[in-house]
């Protein structure tokens, strides 16, 4: 920087984050510093920040520092992955912006900064806002405009920020249908690792997270940055570090060719993407959890316990058997009866029917009106499955409408789940479903739908348009259709579920209430599916099931306590035809059902935490109140041990300043393992320090693989037993 070039700091805090940005004479601003809350600081000690992390001149660079923007500009010097990516036909491939506004504001705790910049060679203008939350993230998007005469075409928009170079082991997620968010490491070495979805939805196999921390580090200690792209469509996700040292985490929407034509006078706007860092990833995962909480929509109420009948019936619709059905769940606790797929027209197994959004009146004479009267007299909320994005090529709607399906010109994409995706991108198509939804939710008093999504998007054209790429037009309407939803019928709220998991992002839950972590349920995969979901989506906001004793897609066979015990780290609810269960499983279930009701305000505020326990056949995690006054833990033993007995665990996040009380928590007490003497201090509990319980750590009840304790911790000079706290 030159001596007589003008520069500025800006300084946002909030959430124990601080975000120092540098703006450099007309150069678009740069990150100098994101971390750790840095205290209130003086001019001069922002400007001794700065210039203190100047790098020097090296032989064989460009001829003046070349800091990395949040939009990285390879005209400024920049050799890896640019920020704007586009053209006017071959011109305008590479853009300077020059600062020429900027605006300042505060909201939701937090301070936000908006920068305009032009390019009057290239015939741009972009907006740039950025800032940190209430709850601590850094929380950014950018827009271009074309302020030209002609076209311009924008293949990517990327937003970059820095990581320091002790951040050197990436961390993200891959998956599949019923096995989602399977964590992996890898070194952040030289060069670009990069993660792309080109499946038109957030994807089975979506990285959910991208992480950058210190070698080794784990949930409770290591620094570690993330960066999440909030988008249910198309994205990227990268980790860079060049051979000058400087590494980022970049990401935005992955446009497909020609998706994005600006005409003069219009705008793109990229995805927010969202920044957390912590001392550990439960301080990473806090942070999303305190911004979600804090959606202006956010659910206020007690998560009701839930009965999902597709594992009970499938398209077995039958009055009679959900009306018993409905009795049953009723008598356990259940506060909302979820109707599932086979209610519509021609739907009798899953190859014909969808797009066909009226009630079967074969299967259901008298309109659904019958069930839900029924389950309304029982108490219980009514809910119902829909997939409104989808469509059978054998439903009424795909004969009188082939033109509503994507495609690439007249080449249909192949089929899967005997399925096409209906172009929602499309006026009528969107009319249509928009209509259908609106009329079902007006007749019926509906407070809930499961929102499926249950294929890729393969081939995704809009026929109308030449069969253009309309993946980027697709999720903006799909996005559209349920704000305007919502609008109409506030009080229903929605679950996002795709192939299960498919799409979770932030982009999805500004707008939608939970999520169906998988459509597997088996609670030994559940255990690591929910743990690595949770690191993004707080526990209210996943919907965690209990199912047949037999799993329908793993075919394990589980303990009641062990499927009642993963379910009640969420959004708890059934998943299991109760005609078949005994009596003594129903009442071991109501068991189940009435600590959730005790329990679920303290598990839907509370601090999620996570043990970082050197055994990785054990897993310790839990819940802490935000006041640290109470916590649950669950203790899971998920496979045999190399050593035996389990030896000592730690429980995370207590008040080391405190004395708590712990004990096991019925009916998570029972501890069936391969031991021929008594736990010491399970039958009557113990008192100790926070400090001695999460760094020094108790002895674990050894368990039989597949099983799990609970155990609860009471300050005790708060003299409230927490199994007798109400909800």
């Amino acid at each position: 920087m030159t001596s007589d070039e003008a520069h500025e700091l800006i300084h946002c805090r909030a959430g124990g984050t601080s975000l120092l940005i540098e703006c450099r004479g007309s150069q678009l601003p740069h990150v100098v510093y994101w971390g750790r809350d840095l205290g209130e600081l003086s001019d001069d000690e922002l400007a001794a920040v700065a210039l203190t992390r100047r790098p020097q001149q090296v032989y064989n660079s460009i001829d003046r520092d070349v800091p990395v923007g949040l939009l990285p500009e390879p005209a400024y010097g920049w050799t890896g992955t640019p920020g704007l990516s586009g053209h006017r036909g071959g011109p305008a491939f590479s853009a300077l912006f020059a600062v020429a506004g900027r605006a300042d504001a505060v909201a939701d705790g937090g301070r936000n900064v908006t920068i305009t910049a032009e390019d009057a060679a290239a015939r741009l203008r972009l907006i740039l806002e950025i800032g940190v939350t209430g709850a601590g993230l850094v929380r950014m998007r950018a827009s271009v405009e074309n302020t030209g005469e002609d076209t311009y075409v924008v293949d990517g928009l990327n937003l970059a920020l820095p990581v320091p170079a002790v951040a050197t082991e990436l961390l993200d997620m891959t998956g599949r249908h019923l096995r989602e968010r399977s964590p992996q490491r890898s070194r952040f070495t030289a060069g670009t690792y990069l993660r792309e979805n080109r499946r038109g939805r957030t994807g089975l196999d979506a990285t959910l997270l991208l992480a950058a921390g210190e070698s080794g580090f784990g949930f409770r200690s290591g620094a570690v940055w993330a960066m999440h792209v909030a988008w249910s469509g198309n994205h990227r996700v990268l980790a860079e570090r060049t051979p000058r040292g400087v590494a980022v985490l970049a990401g935005g929407e992955l446009l497909l060719p020609g998706e994005v034509r600006l005409a003069p006078g219009e705008r793109y706007t990229s995805p927010w993407i969202y920044g957390s860092h912590g001392d550990g990833l439960d301080e990473v995962s806090r942070r999303f959890h305190q911004h979600l909480r804090h959606r202006p929509g956010h659910a206020r109420s007690p998560r009701p316990v839930t009965l999902n009948t597709w594992e009970a019936v499938y398209f077995d619709h039958d009055l009679g058997r959900l009306s018993q059905l409905a009795d049953l769940a009723a008598d356990v606790g259940v506060e909302r009866f979820v109707l599932d797929d086979g209610w519509f027209s021609g739907r009798r197994d899953d190859r014909a029917g969808l797009g066909d959004w009226y009630v079967d009146t074969d299967v259901w004479p008298d309109g659904l009106h019958p069930l839900i009267d029924h389950v309304a007299k029982l108490d219980m909320q009514f809910g119902l499955w829909v997939e409104p994005e989808m469509i059978n090529p054998d439903s009424r709607l795909a004969r009188a409408h082939p033109e509503w399906i994507m495609a690439a010109g007249d080449r249909l994409p192949p089929e899967a789940r005997h399925q096409q995706v209906l172009n929602l991108g499309h006026p009528g198509a969107y009319a249509y479903i928009l209509e259908r939804l609106d009329a079902l939710l007006s007749e019926y008093p509906i407070g809930y739908l499961k929102w499926d999504h249950n294929r890729d998007l393969v081939d995704a054209g809009h026929r109308g348009d030449g069969g253009s790429a309309a993946v980027h037009r697709q999720t903006l309407a799909t996005y559209r259709l349920i704000d305007e939803l919502k609008v109409r019928h506030p009080q229903v709220e929605i679950e996002s579920c795709s192939s299960g998991g498919g799409r979770v992002d932030l982009g999805i839950l500004e707008r939608t209430d939970r999520i169906w972590a998988s459509d597997c349920i088996d609670a030994l995969e559940r255990q690591q599916i929910q743990l690595w979901t949770s690191l993004l989506v707080p526990l209210d906001m996943i919907g965690a099931h209990v199912g047949a004793t037999v799993s329908h897609t793993t075919g394990r066979r589980h303990t009641l306590g062990f499927r009642a015990g993963t379910a009640l780290f969420g959004h708890f609810g059934i998943e299991w035809d109760l005609t078949t269960a005994t009596p003594e499983e129903r009442r071991e279930l109501g068991g189940w059902v009435a600590l959730y009701k005790r329990i679920r305000e303290l598990l839907h505020t509370g601090d999620v935490v996570r043990g970082d326990h050197p055994d990785p056949a054990v897993l310790v995690h839990g819940v802490v109140a935000a006041d640290r006054s109470r916590a649950i833990f669950a203790v899971v033993q998920l496979a045999t041990s190399a050593q035996a007995p389990t030896g000592l665990i730690r429980l995370p996040g207590l008040d080391p300043r405190s004395r708590y009380r712990i004990a096991p928590l019925p009916p998570g007490d029972r501890i069936d393992g391969p031991t021929r003497s008594p736990l010491g201090w399970w039958e009557d509990g113990a008192v100790v320090t926070g400090q001695f319980a999460s760094e020094a750590g108790v002895q674990a009840p050894t368990l039989y693989p597949e099983r799990l304790a609970l155990i609860e911790a009471v300050r005790v000079d708060a003299g409230q037993d927490l199994a007798a706290a109400g909800s």
